[in-house]
């Protein structure tokens, strides 16, 4: 008190044992209770069942936020979409450069889609999800399935140069350089397949690299070498057409000058 004795407590409060929490969290200076988990399946997949569960029974006003792991696969899933498109972008630039060209590397960027669409198909046909290492997998499959269609449109460019039209260039590419390319893709299989099948150390974190890396490669290799020439025929084709109608054009504009 004010004189310095000691009061009871009895008449300014009154004591009640209740059930209440031994320990108050917060975060970001709300309370917050805290659930913790080793999930046996994959983390996005379990991340994903727990928003599910969570938005079918939290009441409204509360919210779900993932910590540690949780978070950091979110933070690392979001920077690994950043890389892939970063990679496409530099992987265009590149060839570009190398081939002088703004139209052949779309060429020769066509075999993405298929090992992209191959890649995901086999991850589905396993049983494995989209994940960081999955995710990595298909970043890898830009520069190997890349370095296929530029062996083929490389020698295809040489042909031509040596006097050859588009149709006999590419006839004569193909088969020059299916062997190069059956065997590059091969050795990517095989090197992937321990890892693939679970015969290794730590093959249940890197299976779904294994599997997106060996199902596109094998999608991206068979269809290469039906699409990209495909391709590469059709947008030469379509060049040398405007080509000509553009000389045409510019003869008929030129032909009443020099008459005058």
């Amino acid at each position: 008190s004010d004189a310095g004795e000691l009061v009871r407590l009895d008449p300014v409060a009154r004591f009640e044992e209740i059930l209440g929490p031994a320990r108050i969290d917060r975060l970001n200076l709300q309370y917050a209770a805290l659930s913790y988990a080793d999930p046996e399946i994959p983390l996005g997949e379990a991340m994903a069942i727990v928003e599910q569960k969570a938005h079918e029974l939290m009441p409204l006003g509360l919210t779900i936020e993932f910590l540690g792991s949780a978070r950091e696969f979110e933070r690392t899933l979001a920077g690994l979409i950043f890389v892939f498109v970063t990679s496409v972008i530099l992987l265009y630039m590149v060839l570009a450069s190398q081939f002088d060209s703004f139209i052949q590397p779309l060429i020769i960027m066509a075999a993405l889609p298929l090992a992209m669409t191959g890649g995901l198909g086999g991850l589905y046909l396993v049983g494995h999800t989209l994940n960081i290492y999955s995710m990595i997998g298909l970043i890898l499959l830009i520069g190997l399935v890349a370095k296929n269609s530029i062996l083929l449109v490389d020698l295809t460019n040489q042909r031509r140069a040596q006097g050859m039209n588009i149709r006999e260039a590419l006839l004569d590419a193909c088969p020059i350089r299916m062997r190069p390319v059956l065997m590059t893709s091969l050795t990517v299989i095989l090197a992937m397949l321990p890892a693939a099948i679970g015969i290794e150390a730590g093959s249940g974190r890197n299976g779904p690299l294994a599997v997106a890396v060996i199902s596109g490669m094998i999608s991206s290799t068979l269809l290469t070498l039906v699409v990209i020439p495909v391709a590469y025929s059709l947008v030469e084709n379509g060049l040398l057409r405007l080509q000509k109608r553009r000389a045409a054009r510019h003869d008929t504009t030129k032909t009443p000058q020099a008459s005058a």
